[in-house]
């Protein structure tokens, strides 16, 4: 299927796809399961309420926000890959972080809702047709195509794993 081109996604989304050099964005995506389940297993419990400044997101509430990234960008690439036009809003992170009572669970707990996310999000993709990989939609009032979402919910993972590694692990 190949690299999204740049009029398949907003430029706010540049940075993410950057971060994934991969072209086999399947594998790519499968891998990341067993990282974040393995990052999450070095996390003690007490780090889980840590924030590295004021202001800023606890690692539950990242690891939170992560599942949320998640869940978005696969019904983005779902309804899109279905053939659906309708164009998609965006969302505002931080109030999904305020309601998601992320540091009421677990570290553990949220890592394994990203793995059963993840799971079910790899099945998706492995079994769409070549077509749908291309067919474009509309989310944030930006363009998108069904793989620049799949490329955007790895790079969104790493850019996130990547500050949980140097601002709150460091």
């Amino acid at each position: 299927m190949g690299r999204p081109e740049k009029n398949e996604y907003g430029e706010w989304y540049a940075g993410y796809i950057s971060l994934v050099p991969e072209e086999d964005i399947l594998n790519a995506i499968t891998l990341q399961a067993d990282e974040i389940k393995d990052l999450a297993a070095s996390i003690a419990e007490n780090k889980g309420s840590y924030a590295y400044a004021d202001g800023k997101w606890t690692v539950k509430e990242l690891l939170g926000h992560i599942n949320d990234g998640e869940r978005i960008f696969a019904y983005r690439a779902l309804r899109i890959a279905r053939g659906d036009r309708t164009p998609l809003s965006g969302f505002e992170q931080d109030d999904y972080i305020a309601t998601g009572r992320f540091n009421e669970r677990t570290v553990s707990d949220l890592a394994d809702e990203f793995v059963l996310l993840r799971r079910s999000n790899i099945k998706l993709f492995e079994n769409l047709e070549e077509e749908a990989w291309h067919r474009m939609g509309t989310a944030s009032d930006n363009p998108i195509s069904v793989r620049a979402a799949a490329y955007i919910m790895t790079g969104h993972v790493r850019h996130h794993l990547n500050i949980l590694k140097s601002r709150y692990l460091a």
